[in-house]
């Protein structure tokens, strides 16, 4: 069995993200990343300014204590603020790229979705992130989709794919629906609890449904 308890040989995944806020779906590909791809570590990356959104996020604190109400008790995971804490617009190239640099002997995995995978020509120096990882596409339907799978082959870009659990989750819906009456309860199961009590008791998502209305399980 190889030694792994230094930089070379050590597998290490960077899953980055808005995480406004982190869902269930999310936890999922957290879970089954440090599984199929025998992660030693598995970086959570919340975004700092993210370039490719035109609407604002989260204050990034509150995103970084979701992540870590979030993933915190997963063996292996990390929350890495570098992203927040980097002035100027968050680019995955320039993480992965300080990574490489503290880890030279590492394997380095990009852990993303569907969507992102689909759009990843466009990406900021698409080609050297291909370089410095191997990306791991978490193959599920998208939104807009009509619940088919997407065909990832049609990027035409070297990848692996990960066998992800059919969750439908949306962090838009789960912001817009959180304090409506009817779909609050459905909505704030799509989180994991201690994130639920969170955004609650910070009343987060407020402005994007009208004002906040107290509900039963989180008063």
């Amino acid at each position: 069995m190889p030694d792994r308890s230094g930089p070379v040989g050590r597998r290490v995944g960077v899953f980055g993200g808005a995480f406004d806020p982190p869902h269930v779906a999310h936890r999922a590909l957290a879970e089954v990343a440090l599984r199929q791809l025998a992660l030693d570590e598995l970086r959570i990356v919340p975004t700092g300014q993210a370039w490719h959104k035109a609407r604002a996020l989260t204050d990034a604190d509150q995103r970084v204590a979701m992540c870590r109400l979030a993933f915190a008790d997963l063996p292996g995971v990390r929350v890495d603020t570098r992203e927040i804490e980097r002035a100027g617009p968050s680019y995955t190239v320039d993480t992965l790229t300080a990574l490489r640099a503290e880890q030279s002997g590492a394997a380095l995995f990009l852990v993303v979705g569907a969507d992102q995978w689909l759009a990843f020509r466009t990406w900021h120096r698409w080609a050297e992130i291909l370089r410095l990882a191997t990306v791991a596409v978490a193959n599920r339907p998208l939104e807009d989709g009509g619940g088919a799978l997407p065909d990832l082959g049609r990027v035409g870009l070297p990848h692996v794919v990960l066998a992800v659990p059919p969750l439908a989750v949306s962090a838009t819906a789960v912001r817009e629906r959180w304090w409506d009456p009817v779909a609050g309860p459905a909505v704030r199961a799509l989180v994991p609890p201690a994130v639920a009590r969170y955004i609650s008791e910070h009343r987060l998502y407020a402005s994007a449904a009208g004002p906040a209305t107290p509900h039963p399980e989180h008063p």
